[in-house]
């Protein structure tokens, strides 16, 4: 609020959509091939029943397991255009917010507040989309065996557990986050005691 020229910020969102837009394209060609396989679901239970260990393939439960990952990529592709959409909604709201050159505005702080908010809710739709590949992986590995299908769904957990919570990436975000509250705390410290 307290930058009168906010081409970063608008830089910085575009290339957020862009990312987005990328994995909503890439959604809908993965939904096609998968939406493709229904009419070849005979060819498909060959190719998994020529693989040693797989479980014997059932027509019924292939076109199930072909729903399911439909189903998945559906819900992705929803994920992916909502963040878009938040985005979207984000930069009009940079657009229109006013310039507040001392920051003080109790108004422009509650707003700068919401657009936050929006920015949380697109980022959250956006991760959320990213997880439906993870999991869509795990249940890849269902067409071969029951026991692999739920391995994988654990090691997909444990993963993104690790990455989201105890990642060296995810401390070092935690740590600028404190030092830029502690230089925030500083500079409001001084402009009081001005």
């Amino acid at each position: 609020m307290t930058r009168d020229i906010r081409v970063g910020e608008a830089a910085l969102l575009a290339n957020l959509e862009r990312n987005i837009a990328f994995f909503a394209s890439t959604t809908l060609l993965v939904l096609a091939g998968v939406l493709t396989l229904f009419a070849q679901v005979e060819r498909l239970e060959a190719v998994i029943g020529s693989i040693p260990y797989a479980d014997f393939p059932n027509h019924a439960a292939i076109q199930l397991k072909l729903g399911v990952l439909a189903f998945i990529f559906i819900m992705s592709f929803f994920q992916f255009t909502w963040s878009m959409r938040q985005y979207g909604f984000l930069n009009v709201m940079i657009g229109a917010a006013p310039y507040d050159e001392l920051g003080e505005n109790e108004n422009l702080r509650a707003y700068a507040k919401q657009m936050a908010i929006v920015q949380d809710q697109a980022a959250h739709s956006y991760n959320y989309g990213l997880r439906s590949y993870y999991f869509s992986i795990a249940a890849m590995c269902w067409f071969f065996h029951p026991a692999l299908f739920i391995f994988a769904s654990l090691l997909v957990v444990y993963t993104l557990f690790y990455r989201e919570f105890r990642s060296r990436a995810v401390k070092a975000i935690t740590a600028a986050q404190e030092h830029l509250r502690i230089e925030h705390t500083k500079k409001r410290g001084q402009n009081i005691d001005e």
